[in-house]
């Protein structure tokens, strides 16, 4: 398709600064090496990590690699390179049914620090689902900041789907509760509920997101839950750590990491998923509105290891 193929060349332009990061450092070691020893192991580790990586994921790659090299008695430093790419694709695939939520009757709760693009996410998804033939709706439920209900309706009016909004400081759980009474009455196929992200007062959050998961059981015990953060690239393993923090406030069952593009630290991505055990569901490279995909690790790895693929299927 010619629209996975633009969205795969946008993903290679995309991860320029993360590529040259990530592969300026394990080509030098690949290069410098000839043979497979102690020290090449040692000097590719530190590659990895200074790629961020982290530690944990990078002691898990070469413990991996390690024993794929011995199994298949490789002595060419140039053969690891595709041993890495097998690797990190593994490391990062995503199950073929983390989507079947859009296929059904879905309440989307999306979660994340303010300056992460959270809102905009939000309505980068509602457009992309109305485009499917879903019905869709949005509701401002981070209520905290006047602002935030105001960009997520200029993001209802650009996607051209309903939003259920009250004023500012409003309660977060009476919002979802219209929201969801409203996706009833509608037969709404997915409502995307913004919520605020205030990791600072960590029971605060914890308490408001059971008060909006007590009510979604309540009122829609048949939709399917979905609890999506969404994570800023630049910020390297800072992301790491919010991730860390939200998982343990919130039954995160994906992340969305946004601004791929501007960051030399999109090796996170490999991070979060191996870590934390978290997959990355959707990733965005770029200020449009279909800058925004789902998550694929084949695509990913091949675009940071600049691997040129055909896409015509």
């Amino acid at each position: 398709m010619a629209e996975k193929k633009g969205f795969f060349n946008k993903l290679v332009s995309g991860l320029t600064k993360t590529r040259d990061q990530f592969l300026g450092g394990v080509e030098e070691v690949l290069k410098n090496f000839k043979s497979i020893d102690e020290e090449f192991y040692e000097e590719l580790e530190e590659a990895l990590i200074m790629a961020d990586l982290g530690v944990p994921t990078t002691m898990t790659i070469i413990e991996d690699l390690r024993v794929k090299v011995k199994e298949r008695k490789l002595t060419n430093t140039e053969e690891v390179r595709q041993l890495l790419a097998d690797e990190l694709k593994e490391l990062m695939h995503v199950d073929g049914d983390a989507y079947d939520f859009t296929n059904q009757k879905t309440v989307i709760l999306v979660i994340g620090v303010n300056g992460v693009g959270k809102t905009t996410s939000i309505g980068k998804l509602a457009s992309q689902y109305k485009a499917d033939g879903k019905k869709v709706m949005l509701a401002a439920a981070d209520t905290f900041r006047a602002a935030a209900i105001d960009q997520l309706q200029e993001w209802a009016r650009r996607a051209d789907v309903p939003i259920i909004a009250q004023g500012e400081n409003s309660d977060p759980a009476a919002v979802v509760f219209d929201a969801v009474q409203s996706a009833k009455a509608k037969n709404t196929d997915i409502l995307i509920c913004d919520t605020a992200g205030r990791l600072h007062n960590k029971k605060n959050l914890m308490d408001e997101l059971n008060k909006i998961h007590r009510i979604i059981a309540r009122e829609y015990p048949d939709a399917h839950k979905e609890v999506l953060l969404v994570l800023d690239a630049t910020t390297g393993q800072n992301a790491l750590q919010q991730a860390k923090l939200f998982k343990e406030v919130a039954d995160i069952t994906g992340v969305i990491l946004t601004k791929l593009d501007g960051t030399a630290k999109g090796g996170i991505a490999i991070a979060i998923q191996s870590d934390l055990h978290l997959p990355v569901k959707y990733i965005g490279v770029g200020e449009g509105i279909d800058d925004m995909r789902p998550f694929d690790s084949d695509d990913f790895v091949d675009a940071l290891f600049n691997i040129q693929h055909n896409t015509n299927s």
